[in-house]
């Protein structure tokens, strides 16, 4: 039977304003393509990253230059090998675990070969960048949250770290400089961030500049984000970062990313799993990679005014598997 594909976008206004180092947005812009056999559907949702050349109009185009294929029968295996990583070969290859998932009537869990069903994780919720005191004030309304995430920028981050510590200070903490710092402030700031029980430190360099790492051993570990893609990161991630964090927009999709968490825990690499800020279609697909994961960072749609519904459940500081109406 044809197969049809179909992108829009959507946007989704986000809780107040999401700040990291590079900036600031208060709307959450994401790309979702469905797949279309007969009456069944399957649907995936990317966010277009300017920090790695991707807009909105270009991954539109990329996606419906696909549609002839996916007509055409274009599966997910064939999908990694004609269309490039990144976030239009995300939603698409979602969209495809999704449809076939439907079509056969089983998850796809088990059509991924994991050993069981997805479980509830706990997942960090995420304090954009501001001032100690705003962040602190973030931190106490986050109250019941068991893993924090901290955005960083540079200058005054440990003022920012000891404030929410203060206002927090059961919660587990992670810190994201996201490229900000230099390497004389890691080595500065990374004591005193031990000192306060931050657990890891992720991408404190530009993903240019992280040479400068190999051989650095600190008191908290490091996590790479922007310096990480595929599996063909893992090379150079060696000696530099002691943990990986995945994100489906970045790897190209589940398909990769499932592949690049095998391959990262071989090398002896912890597991981060993270998102974009973006609903709960897009958290969906990442649930997978994330069981077992020493970090998850899926709290995107806690950063919305309105998550699209149906969307997954959140309670307790955990983020449920998806039902089947949702995604998978």
């Amino acid at each position: 039977m044809l197969r049809v594909l179909t992108v829009c976008c959507e946007s989704f206004a986000i809780r107040g304003s999401f700040r990291i180092s590079r900036g600031a947005k208060t709307v959450a812009d994401v790309v979702v393509a469905e797949v279309r056999c007969g009456a069944v559907v399957g649907r995936g949702e990317c966010v277009p990253y300017g920090r790695y050349h991707e807009t909105l109009a270009g991954v539109v185009a990329a996606l419906e230059a696909m549609g002839p294929a996916v007509a055409a029968g274009l599966g997910r295996e064939a999908l990694g090998r004609v269309m490039a990583p990144g976030a239009a070969r995300n939603a698409l290859d979602c969209a495809l675990w999704d449809l076939e998932a439907k079509l056969c009537g089983r998850p796809v869990w088990e059509l991924a070969g994991l050993e069981s069903a997805p479980v509830p994780v706990v997942t960090a919720f995420t304090l954009s960048l501001d001032t100690p005191e705003a962040m602190a004030a973030a931190a106490l309304a986050a109250v019941g949250q068991p893993l924090l995430k901290l955005k960083l920028g540079g200058e005054g981050d440990p003022e920012r770290v000891r404030a929410v510590r203060l206002a927090a200070p059961a919660a587990r903490l992670i810190a994201d400089a996201n490229e900000a710092w230099s390497f004389r402030q890691l080595v500065d700031f990374a004591p005193l961030l031990a000192d306060l029980g931050v657990e890891l430190i992720e991408q404190p360099l530009p993903a240019d500049a992280d040479e400068a790492l190999a051989g650095y051993t600190g008191p908290v570990p490091l996590g790479a984000d922007e310096s990480c893609h595929g599996r063909d990161s893992l090379v150079r991630l060696r000696g530099r970062y002691q943990v990986l964090n995945i994100k489906l927009d970045k790897t190209g999709g589940l398909t990769e990313a499932l592949c690049l968490k095998r391959a990262a825990e071989a090398a002896g690499f912890g597991i981060m799993v993270g998102c974009m800020v973006a609903t709960s279609l897009a958290m969906a697909p990442a649930l997978l990679v994330a069981q077992g994961a020493r970090v998850v960072d899926l709290d995107g749609p806690l950063l919305l005014v309105a998550d699209r519904s149906p969307g997954l459940r959140y309670e307790d500081g955990a983020v449920f598997p998806p039902e089947r109406a949702l995604w998978g």
